[in-house]
């Protein structure tokens, strides 16, 4: 099978082509034939080597990803060949709350991604994605979707007539976005970019706040708040927007915490006041399949900024990393065999 692979951590330049043999699904597996994976800021960190712990090469990376089954292991009973399937972010975290060893299994940072034609997953943390989503639209949802239902599905989940704040307009924070509005809320959400901001508005954001025009935006929470400040904030950027999230939030508010775009300090007197800092790291199994029950009642779509070709995958991560996307950047896989129960034979020529 043809597959990528980061060689090393010296950042895009380390991402080659190999080839590679294809897995065969053991008693409890499933094989996928991968037909779409997407991109995080997560994985420019991979790449760079500062996903903190030291990262294996070569590494086959990326995290999110949807494809069709092809083959079964014994003993599964949840999927079928035919069937679609998402791998969960974690290969070994059915559900409960998140335990140290969840860990050091998530996708294309400590074990094989989903970057290749084919990948072999445990069925019990494999998902059905919603029906009437596409290929790339499921392969959104595995790491973004999943992390930003996570942040505003916790123990103490949003509820309509609260207030959410979003920061930017990567994938999770567009989740964020979306799911806060299924759920009844008020959401606030800030970009750089008056023409990012409209389509946020389209997506059904609010209130916007262009944090280049207003630079202490923290302040136009408030006054939009009318000084009370917000339930939920969805923290991408870290350390540096840290701060200004805590000011922005309400007493008994929570602060969500996601992103590490960005380094600094706080101050801890600014949590004082029975604000909570929750750290997210994606999500279970049951987490990915509760999301997935909402967004088939809401019907709704991750929002795609670019689709590349799998020889592209390259210019997929130099897109990220310009950071110039709304929402999701996604590669299709391109797979040039058909698999017809255990043994691969040529697809036709066209």
């Amino acid at each position: 099978m043809l597959a990528y692979q980061l060689v090393g951590t010296g950042g895009i330049n380390d991402l080659r082509s190999a080839e590679l043999p294809v897995p065969s699904p053991r008693r409890g597996q499933i094989l996928i034939r991968m037909r779409a994976a997407s991109l995080n800021f997560r994985d420019l960190l991979v790449a760079k080597g500062g996903y903190g712990a030291e990262m294996p090469v070569p590494i086959i990376p990326l995290s999110d990803g949807c494809g069709e089954v092809v083959a079964v292991g014994d003993d599964v009973t949840h999927f079928v060949v035919g069937d679609r399937a998402c791998p969960t972010f974690s290969n070994n975290w059915t559900g409960g709350p998140v335990a140290a060893e969840h860990i050091p299994t998530s996708l294309g940072g400590f074990v094989d991604g989903v970057l290749a034609e084919y990948l072999v997953c445990d069925a019990a943390v494999a998902v059905k994605p919603p029906a009437h989503l596409s290929f790339e639209q499921a392969a959104c949802l595995p790491c973004a979707g999943v992390t930003a239902w996570s942040a505003l599905n916790g123990p103490r989940a949003v509820k309509a007539g609260e207030t959410v704040l979003t920061l930017g307009t990567g994938g999770v924070s567009m989740f964020a976005v979306q799911f806060a509005r299924a759920a009844g809320a008020r959401v606030i959400a800030t970009s750089s970019s008056d023409e990012k901001l409209a389509q946020l508005r389209a997506l059904g954001a609010d209130d916007t706040i262009n944090y280049a025009s207003h630079p202490d935006w923290e302040h136009e929470v408030l006054r939009l708040t009318d000084g009370r400040g917000v339930d939920h904030v969805v923290e991408i950027g870290g350390g540096g927007t840290l701060p200004k999230s805590i000011a922005s939030t309400a007493v008994n508010g929570q602060v969500h915490l996601i992103g590490v775009l960005t380094s600094g300090q706080i101050n801890p007197l600014s949590i004082m006041s029975w604000k909570t800092i929750r750290g997210i790291l994606v999500g279970s199994r049951n987490d990915f399949e509760a999301m997935n029950r909402m967004i088939e009642v809401h019907r709704i779509e991750p929002v795609i900024d670019e689709v590349f070709e799998f020889d592209r995958a390259a210019d997929a991560y130099r897109k990220l990393e310009a950071a110039k996307h709304v929402g999701k950047i996604v590669i299709t896989a391109r797979c040039r065999s058909r698999f017809f129960g255990t043994a691969l034979s040529p697809a036709p020529q066209t």
